[in-house]
C-alpha cells in the first residue's frame, strides 16, 4: 500500500510517526510524510491533544482528511491515532465516525499488524529502516517515553504514562545508525530530559547519556531540548561545556517566575530558585542561547504577578521565548481552579510579552552583525540559501538567509552543509550574511 502519515504536534509525535513508517516499510509498503499528498490507500494522522489549540488543529486536520476521503476512491481508509486519540477514543469515534479505525499511544504494532497480515516487525533490529519525516541532515533522538512530573496544566502524564527512559546503549546504537544515513544534528528530546535515567538507573543519567553520544555517535551537532528546571544535572551543565560538538544551547520551558504561580502550577521551584539556575547557565556556559516558554493567564494569574513575569523577561533577557496562553484540561491538578483570566485579557497577555521578547532578540541579532557564524544548511528557497547557527533549533528559532546572488563559490551550498557567514544585517526573528569560505 501507499500510507501517508500526517504528524501534529511536537517532535516527540515526529518520532513515533517515523518510528511506525519504519514497522510499515519494513512490511513492504511505500511510506510518505506530505500533507499535501492525496493519492495513497491510507493516511494515518498523529494527533495532539497538548493544549486546546492543539486539539482543534487535530480534530480541523481529520476533517479534512475525511473531506479528501470522500472525493478519492472508495478502498482508501482514514486512521487516526496518538495524544487527542488516547484522550477522547470514544468521544471521537461517536462524532466522527467516518474513521476507519482509532489507536492510542501505545498501539504502535496493531496500527501495522491491522494494516497487514504480515507479522508485524518491532523497532528492534529495525533502527537504520527507520525513515525521517525531517530533512535527512537532522534527526530528533526520544530518549524516553512519558512523565513522571505532576504539572497542574499538564495532561500529558494522563495522556502518555509514566516516565521510561531507553538504556543508554540503545540509544548510542540509533545515534550511530542515523549518522550512519548522513544526520549532521541529533535534537534530544522527551517528555522531561533532565528526568532521564531514574527509573532505569536510579539517578539522573543525562550527562553520561550526552557524553557518549558526544564522543561515540559521529554527530557533528547535538543539542538539547525540553529540560526542567527543579533538580537540573550538573553533570549535564559540564557535558555541554566540555564537548564542542554539543550546541551551546538549552531549552527550558520555564512557566512563569511568581513563586505562588509556580507553587499552584507544582513545578517544584520558586523565583528563587529560577534566577539561581539562569545565573549557573550564564557563569558555566558563557554565551549558552537559552530558549522558554512561559504560560500567561494561569488561574489567579493577577496584572501585577503578569508584569513581574514582563520584569522577569526584560531582565533575563532570554535568545528566545515562546508565550502560551492558559488552556485548561480535563483531569489535570488546576482543572478545579477553572479558567476565571478572559480569552481576550490571555490574548493581550501573551501579545505585550511577546513584544518584550522581540525588542530583545532585535538587540541581540543586532549585535551579531559584523560577526562570522558556523551554519548549518537546512534549504535552498528561491533565491535564498537558509541555514541555523549553533544558537538556533528548527522550526522554532531564528534562521540565516544568504542571497544567492552574494556566493562567488561555483556552487550553491545543499542542505546538510556547513558553512561559515558573516552576518551583515538582522530583524527580530532572521539573520541576513554572506559566505566567507
Amino acid at each position: 500500500m501507499k500510507i501517508n502519515i500526517i504528524t501534529l504536534g511536537c517532535p516527540k509525535n515526529t518520532v513515533d510517526s517515523e518510528n511506525l513508517a519504519a514497522r510499515l516499510k519494513a512490511q513492504g509498503h511505500s511510506v510518505f510524510f506530505d500533507r499535501q499528498r492525496n493519492d495513497c490507500d491510507t493516511v494515518i494522522v498523529n494527533t495532539c491533544g497538548f493544549i486546546g489549540d492543539a486539539k482543534e488543529e487535530s480534530v480541523n486536520t481529520i476533517l479534512q482528511q475525511i473531506d479528501v476521503k470522500t472525493r478519492g476512491r472508495k478502498a482508501r481508509r482514514l486512521v487516526a491515532c496518538g495524544c487527542l486519540v488516547e484522550r477522547y477514543r470514544d468521544e471521537l469515534a461517536k462524532e466522527i465516525p467516518e474513521v476507519d479505525a482509532w489507536y492510542g499511544v501505545h498501539e504502535w504494532e496493531k496500527i501495522a499488524e491491522d494494516l497487514d497480515t504480515i507479522d508485524t516487525i518491532g523497532t528492534t533490529g529495525t533502527i537504520e529502516k527507520r525513515p525521517l519525516s525531517t530533512p535527512s541532515h537532522y534527526a530528533y533522538l526520544k530518549i524516553a517515553e512519558g512523565c513522571n512530573r505532576s504539572c497542574s496544566y499538564c495532561a500529558i502524564p494522563l495522556i502518555r504514562g509514566a516516565h521510561k527512559s531507553i538504556p543508554i546503549d540503545d540509544l548510542v546504537a540509533e545515534a550511530k545508525a542515523l549518522v550512519a544515513k548522513g544526520v549532521k544534528e541529533l535534537i534530544v528530546i522527551s517528555q522531561d530530559t533532565t528526568f532521564y535515567g531514574l527509573d532505569l538507573y536510579r539517578r539522573r543519567a543525562l550527562g553520561e547519556l550526552l557524553d557518549r553520544l558526544a564522543t561515540e555517535s559521529g554527530a557533528q551537532w547535538i543539542r538539547l531540548h525540553y529540560t526542567y528546571p527543579a533538580s537540573f544535572p550538573d553533570d549535564a551543565i559540564d557535558a555541554i561545556a566540555r564537548h564542542p560538538n554539543i550546541c551551546n544551547y538549552i531549552d527550558i520551558p520555564l512557566q512563569h517566575i511568581n513563586s505562588r504561580i509556580l507553587t499552584s502550577m507544582q513545578r517544584g521551584i520558586d523565583r528563587e530558585g529560577t534566577l539561581r539556575l539562569l545565573e549557573k547557565f550564564r557563569q558555566r556556559l558563557p554565551g549558552a542561547a537559552i530558549r522558554t516558554t512561559l504560560i500567561v493567564g494561569y488561574p489567579g494569574e493577577t496584572a501585577e504577578d503578569f508584569e513581574e513575569l514582563k520584569e522577569f523577561v526584560r531582565q533575563a533577557r532570554f535568545d528566545r521565548m515562546g508565550c502560551f496562553a492558559y488552556s485548561p484540561e480535563e483531569g489535570t491538578p488546576a482543572e478545579h481552579l477553572g479558567d476565571p483570566v478572559p480569552q481576550e485579557e490571555k490574548e493581550r497577555r501573551v501579545s505585550e510579552l511577546m513584544a518584550v521578547q522581540e525588542a530583545i532578540s532585535l538587540e541581540k541579532n543586532e549585535a551579531r552583525v559584523g560577526r562570522t557564524f558556523r551554519c548549518l544548511v537546512d534549504r535552498v528557497e528561491g533565491d535564498s540559501v537558509v541555514a541555523r547557527t549553533e544558537y538556533d533549533s528548527p522550526e522554532v528559532d531564528d534562521e540565516v538567509i544568504i542571497p544567492t546572488d552574494t556566493i562567488v563559490t561555483s556552487s550553491i551550498p545543499a542542505p546538510g552543509d556547513f558553512i561559515t557567514v558573516r552576518i551583515t544585517s538582522a530583524m527580530e526573528n532572521d539573520l541576513f550574511g554572506e559566505i566567507t569560505d
